[in-house]
């Protein structure tokens, strides 16, 4: 697998990404959730549809940046097995008024995008789950492990948590805020167990096992934590007290984040803006 050096900007004040090497810009968003209503309204809060939010906040970014690709790091839609009937209005009119501003876009599926496939146009391509590489950048939506080749690529980024902060202002009230996260791997902990969960038994340095196996050199070191397209969404407070050294790991959602391999306490968290907040430790003691 050729792996060339990739740029990553995150596109401020927004949740999207851009990456910028071997001749294309590919701009990235994850966790749509459209039809996020729907779960509203049965609980007898009535929202409108977001959607045209959406297609607007992305066609302004698509207008602004000019990238050659659009890659979505799942949770296109809300509802994970079924499809409600909005989802089948919402999501394709979501692609239907982006075809014209860029035509080359590809979904990598998350764990709420069941029979996405017949809600998408054609020009919609369907990635690999376990993600895909653009040069050394491995993407993918994070309730699965990688793909083992992509341990080759020295970034990881993930979508699926919806990070937030938890703040208290000085009169006592908690605010949440949207943010991206930034954390160094544990790659021969990631690898030994992305292997180990492939079936593929690991003797040794796990970097050699990976080489013999799928012909890739050990690099990655790096996770990036997406936050939500969607900015209606909840999230998950990476600053949460409860999350101490012991209780860390399993309180977060997606195998990557609960293996242990990613330094998440010593992880460095940024605002939309780019505003450096602090890391995820030193933030536990403003909640």
């Amino acid at each position: 697998m050729s792996i060339g050096e990739v740029q990553l900007t995150p596109v401020r004040p927004h949740q999207a990404l851009l990456l910028e090497g071997e001749g294309e810009r590919v701009l990235v968003i994850a966790d749509l959730h459209i039809g996020w209503e729907v779960s509203l309204a049965e609980g007898g809060v009535h929202v409108p549809s977001q959607t045209p939010k959406l297609i607007k906040r992305l066609i302004e970014m698509i207008r602004t940046e000019e990238p050659d690709r659009l890659l979505i790091l799942g949770d296109v839609k809300h509802t994970i097995a079924k499809i409600e009937m909005e989802e089948w209005r919402d999501v394709p009119k979501f692609f239907e008024h982006i075809q014209s501003y860029i035509s080359d876009v590809e979904v990598i599926p998350g764990n709420h995008d069941g029979n996405l496939e017949p809600l998408l146009p054609e020009f919609v391509k369907i990635g690999p789950p376990r993600g895909v590489a653009v040069g050394d950048v491995g993407l993918f939506h994070g309730h699965t492990w990688p793909d083992p080749k992509l341990l080759g690529c020295r970034t990881l980024v993930i979508g699926h948590v919806h990070p937030v902060v938890a703040l208290r202002d000085p009169i006592g009230f908690r605010i949440t805020k949207q943010v991206w996260v930034r954390a160094d791997c544990d790659s021969e902990r990631l690898a030994r167990l992305v292997l180990r969960n492939i079936g593929v038994k690991v003797r040794g340095d796990p970097g050699s096992s990976l080489r013999e196996n799928y012909n890739v050199e050990l690099k990655a070191s790096k996770l990036i934590i997406m936050p939500s397209f969607n900015d209606f969404l909840g999230g998950q407070a990476v600053n949460r007290r409860s999350m101490g050294r012991k209780s860390v790991f399993k309180d977060f959602i997606g195998p990557v984040l609960r293996s242990g391999s990613v330094r998440i306490d010593e992880a460095e968290v940024y605002m939309l803006d780019g505003t450096y907040l602090g890391t995820v430790n030193h933030l536990r003691t403003l909640v």
